[in-house]
């Protein structure tokens, strides 16, 4: 089998590696199975994609949304790494799938709107799916309603004329899309599960997500939570694209 990549911008080392860790438990994936790239570490390397099943984006503290003047360098160079990237992923239609920083990534690209309209607060959202998202076979494991872990200060506004709607919640209209027949987004974090958000929220308590005087709450809400099914979507990516 080729390997799935995974690019990854998390600048933290430990929670970089447990978001590593559990992108391939939910994917069932080994670590020669799912490689990694820390584009936060250093610029993306020269990649031949034929050498790839498929590619993942993972969460990020960036936000695509931002003026260019406020973003550091290191953004900056990721965006256009990722852009350039996309280019050929989506003109090849090779299999990809982005979590969070990934409907950032690849709504720009795709000409969408990415603003502040529909952030929502740390914890468990419901999201339902579309008509679309039923019919559509990466999302055939999830229920039609399901609850699933988001925290995001941006979102889709406007998508695409040729994006699919797959999934929405009640304050996030685009919880999911496609573009294609094989690139995918998630608002919410498919990777995440109770004690992969209260380490999420501890390692970002001063990121402006929540007042940091409020963690100890946010960690009751999260952990109240029962959040079973987003991870059957990495599940699904893996079986579906494994090549």
């Amino acid at each position: 089998m080729k390997p799935f990549l995974l690019l990854a911008t998390r600048p933290e080392d430990e929670t970089a590696d447990l978001e590593y860790a559990a992108f391939r438990r939910f994917a069932g994936l080994s670590r020669t199975e799912l490689l990694r790239i820390r584009l936060d570490a250093g610029p993306l390397p020269r990649l031949d994609l034929d050498e790839f099943s498929g590619v993942i984006v993972g969460g990020s503290p960036f936000n695509a949304s931002d003026p260019d003047e406020e973003k550091s360098g290191v953004q900056l160079r990721v965006e256009r790494e990722l852009a350039g990237l996309l280019d050929e992923i989506v003109d090849r239609d090779l299999p990809f799938l982005g979590a969070c920083y990934g409907v950032g990534t690849l709504g720009v690209h795709q000409g969408g709107v990415i603003d502040r309209t529909y952030g929502e607060p740390v914890g468990a959202v419901p999201v339902s799916l579309t008509e679309e998202g039923r019919a559509d076979p990466l999302f055939a494991d999830l229920p039609d309603l399901f609850s699933a872990f988001v925290g995001h200060k941006e979102a889709v506004h406007t998508l695409p004329s040729h994006a699919v709607v797959l999934a929405s919640s009640p304050a996030c209209p685009v919880q999911a899309f496609r573009i294609r027949e094989n690139l995918y987004a998630t608002q919410f974090h498919p990777e995440l599960d109770v004690p992969g958000i209260v380490e999420r929220v501890q390692t970002y308590r001063h990121s402006g997500y929540f007042a940091p005087d409020e963690l100890e709450s946010v960690i009751v809400r999260v952990q109240q939570s029962v959040v079973d099914a987003p991870g059957r979507l990495l599940a699904a990516f893996a079986r579906r694209y494994a090549r």
